[in-house]
């Protein structure tokens, strides 16, 4: 006991993190990791973390390490282990292979062939444990100009760990890089060629994939043990970047998938659709947010929409009928998802720097609209913890807020990279990752 003792007083005097063990974590353990985009509620909020107020590229900055290639998918966190999925140009450069997508406009072109790549990282010092390549080929097309081919977040059960790079494949890796099955879903075709980038979602055995784009969409559900398809379901609906969440309510775990024609609400055991709900836009980009019975599902492209969803009795079209709670049709989110933060809701303004913050249940605003001086371009999700909301801008400030009915500034953090990954929180840490660096943000 004695030795046991001593070794946490110098892992607490050096200030390394003890972290639980993988597999032994126990019921609602997730809520101590990162393990999915969005966070272990799905909402964004790192509940019981407490991650630093203030840094710079001199103060709390723990570690920041080199990436290779580019992607911009959020890392995701379990035990000591950090993931993340990449796209490594390799060979020599071609002539560049510009989209012919219809409408097509701000696209980069295809120059290199690409190594689709997933990496595991050391979560105490930043040390790339393994880097293991899917798929080498040239692809098919390229992505807008701010965009990756390594834009789907990972997501993990604490044993395994699944990668989706859209078109080039989807897989399941054991925490050592051994992959265990892996399956094409075929190819994409983009809307304007703008790349692909909506996150799997994984509930107790179920793995579900959206594959909205201009061919034939629709919504995929695997066995995440075998990767047998247990289910697809045919989508009307043209391209999203949304990505789906699982919600229980009663006694019917639902899939929950934003549409430009309409959200819908799936049967997870069949895939059955349940309900279903219009009033978003085209080009649908942001997540939904779920909690105590409601939906909230945002959208801003050829125009604004907002839908709040009572889920008590959705059955069949609700479009129009009391199942809606609230609507909204200023201030709407397009990139970054909304962050539900205990009973309050926060989304950015298409992907600008005013944040409105409101009371989830019922839409009134709480105070409403607020312009965030010091933030211009955010394309990452805004992040909560410890009683603050975290907006990160492409151009590496970061802005941390109270939460609270009258938000107030905390601080300015900026630093020399650019972001377009949401963070993501475990612990007494803030992870997050540039276009060169994985940087941990942590008290020194």
């Amino acid at each position: 006991m004695k030795t046991l003792l001593r070794i946490l007083a110098i892992l607490a005097a050096c200030r390394i993190p003890v972290l639980p063990a993988v597999g032994n974590e126990g019921p609602g353990a997730a809520e101590h990791h990162w393990p999915r985009w969005r966070g272990p509620l799905g909402t964004g909020v790192a509940p019981g973390a407490n991650p630093p107020v203030e840094w710079s590229e001199g103060k709390n900055v723990r570690w920041k390490t080199a990436l290779p290639g580019l992607g911009h998918s959020t890392p995701i966190v379990w035990g000591d282990r950090i993931f993340l999925t990449t796209a490594v140009p390799f060979g020599a450069a071609l002539s560049p292979r510009f989209s012919k997508a219809p409408g097509a406009h701000d696209n980069a072109p295809v120059t290199h062939h690409q190594k689709f790549v997933v990496l595991a990282l050391d979560r105490r010092n930043g040390k790339i444990l393994w880097e293991k390549t899917m798929r080498e080929l040239l692809p098919h097309e390229g992505a807008h100009y701010t965009g990756s081919f390594a834009s789907a977040s990972p997501v993990t059960d604490g044993k395994h760990l699944f990668a989706f790079f859209g078109s080039y494949g989807l897989y399941c890796l054991d925490f050592d890089g051994r992959v265990r099955w892996k399956a094409d879903l075929g190819t994409m075709q983009i809307k304007h060629g703008h790349g692909e980038g909506a996150s799997p979602a994984l509930h107790g055995d179920t793995l579900i994939v959206n594959w909205d784009h201009e061919g034939p969409s629709a919504l995929f559900a695997f066995d995440k043990r075998t990767g047998k398809r247990r289910w697809k379901v045919a989508r009307d609906e043209v391209t999203s970047w949304s990505s789906p969440i699982v919600v229980e309510h009663g006694d019917k775990p639902q899939v929950v998938v934003a549409g430009t024609h309409r959200t819908r609400g799936y049967d997870l055991a069949t895939g059955r659709v349940i309900w279903e709900c219009a009033g978003l836009s085209a080009n649908i980009v942001a997540t939904p947010v779920a909690a105590d019975g409601m939906i909230y599902a945002g959208s801003s492209y050829v125009k604004r929409g907002f839908l709040a969803v009572k889920l008590d009795d959705a059955r069949g079209d609700i479009t129009g009928t009391g199942q809606v709670a609230w609507t909204r049709t200023r201030g709407t989110p397009y990139v970054p998802s909304p962050l539900l933060y205990g009973d309050s809701l926060y989304f950015l303004s298409h992907y600008q720097g005013i944040l409105t913050r409101l009371t989830a249940k019922t839409g009134e605003d709480r105070p409403g609209a607020l312009r965030l001086y010091d933030i211009r371009n955010v394309y990452a999700s805004p992040v909560g913890a410890a009683g603050r909301v975290y907006v990160t801008a492409l151009d590496g400030t970061t802005l941390v807020i109270r939460h609270a009915d009258e938000p107030k500034s905390l601080a300015v953090n900026r630093l020399e990279d650019r972001f377009s990954a949401s963070a993501a929180i475990a612990g007494r840490e803030l992870f997050l990752r540039g276009e060169t660096f994985l940087y941990c943000i942590a008290e020194q």
